[in-house]
């Protein structure tokens, strides 16, 4: 049963997280065990003191709200899927916002106050 469920997951394609290396608007270092990685609905990704302090939960591309982006095991823990960071490693390619800070606060400014369930 395990393995035809492996073999779906395969055909399928499996789809990853990219895990992308860096903060998109401050370029700090976020690894894959980086428990202050935050991800939109879009896989934008940020750091807690940028979606915190500047971002003030809204992202600036979509305008959705960022969650705790996971961290993927190291290894493959079951023996019949051939998962974790070997297996599917991080992006290495280094992602940086396309807006200015003007713009971004300014669109920030505008929808902050919207929960993101009502944007």
């Amino acid at each position: 049963m395990e393995l035809q469920r492996s073999a779906r997951l395969a055909k399928r394609g499996f789809p990853m997280l990219e895990i992308r290396p860096n903060c998109e608007l401050c370029d700090c270092d976020l690894p894959p065990d980086a428990d202050d990685a935050r991800i939109c609905s879009y896989e934008c990704t940020y750091c807690i003191a940028c979606v915190e302090n500047r971002l003030h939960n809204v992202c600036p591309t979509c305008g959705g709200g960022f969650v705790p982006r996971p961290i993927r095991p190291k290894r493959s823990w079951r023996s019949d899927l051939k998962l974790g960071l070997l297996n599917y490693p991080p992006s290495v390619k280094r992602r940086h916002s396309s807006f200015s800070p003007e713009d971004i606060a300014s669109f920030v400014a505008r929808i902050r106050d919207i929960p993101p369930k009502d944007r």
